[in-house]
């Protein structure tokens, strides 16, 4: 099966959260052929081959209070997945997915916030019989205890959550009307329809919140990168300390990175923690902190993915690591 091939570059474009460039999207007959394939990929081995069997094994991290570990690279879904009436895109998505499952990838975040990407992820994942091999995360984002009930059952189905079992993590989006959903969210989980219950938020102004929500949650999703450390100052910390797992969204600033540093060689001493590209720089300069669980790069390029994922394998960079890449961020 020939994937399509994305070229990385230093720029982010538009259309979604952590992607960098593309090229221009295959001909015609190259898309047709992907389309008429796609439905064969239920039926393709997961098995990794030879040479990534020989890779060094992927990081992964343990939730606090549980045995359950997780892939510390995970795959965010806004906008790259927003892609229901685009086949050529929609293509692009479920083999990302593909890619990303193959690699050893677990944690998919979605939103009803992010269009059609619940439901392109969930028809993505039964293609290719991956309910039960992923974690599934998705977010309420909505006023009201009844609205907040209705827009979470639509999301399990547009997720197709009952071919795995409860659903693994149901987060607060942005704080909205967040005391109200956390008190269904704990009885979904003491009921099971839910693993896992957690707040996010994506913005620096909303830290202080999002530490107040710690003793009532299992996950908190923030921003955190070179870009926007602010929450390595107390926050990350404090989830440490309240035994809460962190998911780092935004790990590029929404590509603003990659424009920083488009022309720059990669360091040197990059390869001293098995770097090949900027993103896995700054993916491990994320890593090195121990609070954090997982971050979720977004995209659908099943080029992209194997990038990021290449973050999880190898040495995390130390302080002094760290602070020689800030410097040549900076």
């Amino acid at each position: 099966m020939s994937l399509i091939i994305l070229k990385r570059c230093a720029f982010h474009p538009p259309f979604c959260d952590d992607d960098r460039m593309s090229t221009p999207l295959p001909r015609r007959r190259s898309l047709l052929r992907a389309l008429a394939i796609s439905p064969l990929l239920a039926a393709a081995p997961f098995a990794p081959s030879p040479a990534l069997a020989a890779d060094a094994p992927l990081l992964k991290r343990t939730l606090p209070k549980t045995k359950v570990s997780l892939t510390a690279v995970g795959l965010g879904t806004w906008q790259s997945f927003d892609v229901a009436g685009e086949p050529a895109q929609r293509t692009e998505a479920v083999l990302a997915l593909k890619r990303f499952a193959e690699l050893g990838g677990e944690l998919v975040d979605s939103s009803p916030m992010y269009g059609s990407s619940e439901a392109v992820l969930g028809e993505a994942a039964e293609e290719l019989n991956l309910h039960k091999r992923l974690f599934l995360a998705t977010k309420v984002w909505t006023s009201g205890r009844t609205e907040g009930v209705r827009q979470m059952e639509t999301s399990l189905r547009r997720m197709r959550v009952s071919l795995k079992g409860p659903l693994d993590l149901m987060q607060v989006h942005n704080l909205v009307d967040v005391s109200n959903h956390l008190a269904t969210l704990a009885a979904w989980k003491k009921e099971g329809r839910v693993r896992f219950i957690g707040v996010t938020h994506y913005t620096a102004s909303a830290h202080a919140e999002l530490e107040r929500m710690l003793p009532r949650v299992d996950f908190l999703q923030v921003n955190y990168s070179l870009a926007e450390p602010q929450a390595g100052n107390r926050l990350l910390a404090a989830a440490a300390t309240a035994g809460v797992a962190v998911i780092i969204n935004r790990p590029f600033a929404e590509g603003a990175m990659f424009a920083r540093v488009k022309g720059k060689p990669l360091p040197d001493f990059a390869g001293e923690i098995g770097c090949t590209s900027w993103a896995q720089v700054f993916l491990k300069w994320i890593l090195a902190n121990p609070a954090v669980t997982c971050v979720i790069p977004g995209t659908r390029s099943a080029t992209h993915v194997a990038d990021n994922i290449g973050a999880a394998r190898g040495a995390l960079p130390d302080a002094a690591m760290r602070k020689r890449i800030e410097a040549a961020f900076g």
